[in-house]
């Protein structure tokens, strides 16, 4: 069993001498500027619920890109702060980025082309030779702020997502002393999606200058293997999982991302928690005798119109349900000015109208839709809230909603709908799996939930719960840092 203190003791026993960076797009703390007050809130999304506590063990360097209003003002010369606030346990360096970085790098080329072009949403990829140009410069300033902190020391430098996919031939290319692991934290599309990127030799150049890579799922493996073995001269081993591309040797691994089981599981059971729910039960009238939730970034991806679509077709066929129940659908606006993402918000926003006008009384509507950004504490509260967590998305990496949802319910009631085409679902086959695509088949599953005993809704919870305190985010870094060692006796 893979705790945090069996981390912290292979990090303290078998890294040495080697300096720990993690590198990725988002920051984990952002501090913002409120009625003249600087706040600190913690970053949303599953690359920093995985990576802060296993960060908080390392005591590392964090480097990311800047985007609260206030960062500049608490950090030194370097760009640099220790996190998080209330017990800094490691350095956070910032990247400033002119909102024409952010605008071609960002919203350009990960998020209009690699983003759909990895994701089968049926959203279709935007190329710009301008947005690569952009997503090129960037990835040499995100090696210059690694290679600042290097200097001659030897590293490891962990990479995430697919921000960042010419970094590790960057860091390469710049130092010897650089052992780099890189973490895909999205699907790999199969061949024959990922040929129609102009760009996809330089990132696939870029991605295996790498001397491991990680992908959530074996089947995600296999399909950049493929897509290698169709576009480049290399040496695939498949027996192995591993790649040689002119000389240089990148081993391909499966590593199934998770949260802090325990961590999440003792601090809502808390105090602190029962009061935020009492809190949230006031602000949101939650008096229901069926809580349903949704939380989710507002994202095409994760399905969030066909869950809407759900509840409608639930209640035309369940008509008993009326005013017994309420669905909260909460999460945080994102990449607005994309034209993909604000015609989702259009659609949701008129779906949220049709839906409440069909079936509303006097007293009742049934969906409540909020974006705002949730703290850590109000996360917990609604997870404990929640008689059905409704994870629908249309295709996901892996999906962090859906285990941190189990590991706040250690009261083991509440019951996980949960979406086919998640890497969540291999693991979480006690959960309700639902096609999002198929409305009839997703509204009889919300009815089915509805009817589990107790009993059998504590049995599910229980075995789900005991599948991810083993498979636990200190175990997902435990292994990766593991392998990366291999490379370091190798020297």
């Amino acid at each position: 069993m893979w705790t945090k203190e069996s981390l912290e003791e292979l990090i303290r026993t078998k890294l040495g001498d080697y300096l720990l960076i993690v590198v990725s797009n988002r920051e984990p703390y952002i501090h913002t500027l409120k009625k003249g007050k600087i706040i600190c809130q913690k970053g949303a999304g599953g690359v920093i619920t995985a990576l802060d506590p296993v960060m908080r063990a390392c005591r590392g360097i964090w480097v990311a890109q800047a985007s609260g209003d206030a960062d500049r003002k608490v950090t030194d010369r370097e760009g640099k702060i220790q996190v998080p606030p209330e017990n800094p346990l490691y350095t956070l360096k910032r990247v400033w980025l002119s909102k024409e970085e952010e605008e071609g790098y960002y919203y350009g080329f990960s998020n209009e082309a690699l983003w759909p072009l990895c994701h089968m949403a049926f959203t279709r990829p935007v190329f710009r030779e301008s947005d690569w140009e952009y997503y090129k410069n960037v990835n040499q300033k995100f090696a210059e702020a690694v290679l600042e902190e290097v200097k001659e020391k030897k590293a490891f430098v962990w990479i995430q997502d697919y921000h960042m996919t010419l970094l590790p031939k960057y860091l390469k290319e710049a130092s010897a002393n650089i052992i780099t692991a890189h973490f895909w934290h999205i699907p790999w599309p199969n061949p024959e999606v990922f040929r129609i990127c102009p760009k996809r030799q330089e990132i696939l150049e870029g991605l295996l200058a790498n001397d491991l890579l990680g992908f959530h799922i074996r089947y995600h493996c296999d399909n950049f293997l493929a897509t290698v073995d169709r576009e480049l001269e290399a040496k695939i081993d498949r027996e192995k999982m591993s790649v040689i591309k002119a000389g240089h040797e990148t081993i391909v691994r499966p590593y199934p991302i998770s949260v802090d089981f325990e961590d999440i599981s003792t601090r809502a059971d808390s105090k602190e928690i029962e009061e935020v729910m009492r809190q949230l039960k006031e602000e949101f009238s939650l008096d229901y005798e069926f809580i349903f939730l949704g939380l989710d970034r507002i994202d095409y991806t994760k399905g969030i119109p066909e869950r809407l679509r759900a509840i409608d077709r639930f209640l035309e066929k369940y008509p008993q349900y009326k005013e017994r129940f309420i669905f909260i659908q909460m999460g945080e606006i994102s990449r607005l000015h994309i034209p993909r993402y604000k015609a989702l918000n259009d659609e949701l926003n008129a779906l949220v109208e049709e839906i409440n006008w069909k079936y509303a009384t006097d007293h009742w509507a049934p969906i409540i839709l909020v974006r705002r950004h949730l703290s850590y504490p109000e996360l917990l509260a609604f997870y404990r809230l929640g008689t059905i967590c409704i994870v629908s998305s249309l295709h996901d990496g892996m999906n962090l909603v859906s285990k941190e949802f189990i590991s706040a319910r250690s009261d083991l009631d509440g019951v996980l709908l949960l979406s086919q085409f998640t890497g969540a679902a291999r693991e979480l086959t006690d959960a309700f799996l639902i096609n999002p695509y198929d409305v009839e088949n997703f509204a009889d599953k919300l009815h089915q939930a509805l009817q589990l005993s107790k009993e059998e809704r504590e049995r599910r919870m229980l075995k789900m719960r005991q599948i991810i305190q083993t498979n636990n985010i200190y175990r997902w870094a435990g292994k990766v840092i593991s392998e990366l060692l291999k490379f370091e006796f190798k020297e």
